[in-house]
């Protein structure tokens, strides 16, 4: 039996048993970072990598029933080395998702700038991480101009200085049956983004073992969704998805069965939402932008010694 479930609030649940009581295409946007296998046996408890694949299934198919049929679903996860050599745990979930009807459009890697150092034997230390774009359909709602980013110093000489051959379209010399035309990109500012996104990892002390920035759930949510939209995270940890859609002025729903992270969680949203109530009465008296009225309420309350603006 379905039941209501009240949107931009966290619950304690497990998130198979709390997805399958609920409506099927009422979800926009899906973003998630699950436990990965045998990573986090302290907080998580591990899921065996021989078991993984089998234990997610049942997830994937619930989320795909309760994602609209435009909408989009965003994995990020990693497969870790075993014994010297990658896992392929990954890379069976994705053939097997395939199985249960998912469209794999996109692969982005997340590019982590900031990841910690190390020496292995035979490779060097993980500073990327997977984020997989699944559809239910091959047309999808999908807002390239909002992530859209400035075109660099390149442009200053390349385009404003064409080339004799730049205002002609070209012909791939592979062969590749591809073409371009450099000269459209004449007089713009800006330029579509690639699939690498090259983002810190988190910093702030949000009590979490893997929370990701929370510039990272803000991409996706720009590019797949508009206000209004609702986004769920069936694994929402430190809250980190919740704090992104409240800034965007998106709808969210959180699942979290681990009762520390959930308490985390709940007070980092109302204090998100108390922000994002003062950032409102800044903008409205002072015509500040909401980058700049943040700042400064943040830098009020680091004066003041608070710690809950993380």
């Amino acid at each position: 039996m379905f039941k209501v479930v009240l949107k931009n609030k966290i619950y304690h649940q497990d998130c198979l048993e709390f997805l399958k009581r609920q409506d099927s295409q009422t979800i926009d946007l899906i973003i998630t970072s699950p436990p990965y296998a045998d990573k986090r046996k302290k907080t998580y408890e591990g899921i065996p990598e021989k078991d993984y694949v089998k234990w997610f299934l049942p997830i994937s198919q619930e989320l795909k029933r309760v994602l609209k049929s435009k909408g989009s679903f965003v994995l990020n996860i990693k497969e870790n080395a075993v014994n010297g050599e990658r896992s392929t745990y990954v890379l069976e979930l994705i053939l097997e998702m395939r199985k249960q009807g998912w469209l794999w459009v996109e692969e982005y890697a997340w590019h982590k700038k900031n990841s910690f150092p190390g020496k292995w034997p035979n490779r060097f230390r993980d500073s990327w991480e997977r984020c997989l774009h699944f559809t239910k359909e091959k047309k999808f709602n999908m807002y390239q101009e909002e992530v859209m980013i400035p075109m660099g110093e390149w442009s200053e000489g390349r385009i404003k200085n064409p080339a004799k051959n730049d205002n002609i379209r070209l012909e791939s010399n592979a062969k590749s049956g591809l073409s371009r035309q450099v000269g459209n990109w004449a007089k713009r500012d800006m330029a579509y983004p690639t699939n690498v996104l090259h983002l810190a990892t988190e910093c702030g002390n949000v009590n979490h073992s893997a929370a990701f920035p929370v510039t990272l759930p803000t991409w996706f949510i720009k590019l797949f969704t508009k206000k209004g939209d609702t986004v769920l995270d069936p694994f929402i940890g430190s809250g980190t998805t919740g704090v992104a859609a409240i800034d965007l002025e998106r709808n969210f729903i959180g699942i979290e069965n681990n009762k520390e992270y959930y308490k985390v969680a709940v007070k980092r949203i109302k204090d998100e939402k108390k922000i994002n109530v003062e950032i409102k009465k800044i903008m409205s008296k002072t015509g500040s932008s909401k980058e700049s009225a943040r700042k400064r309420i943040h830098a009020k309350r680091k004066k003041n010694g608070d710690k809950t603006n993380k």
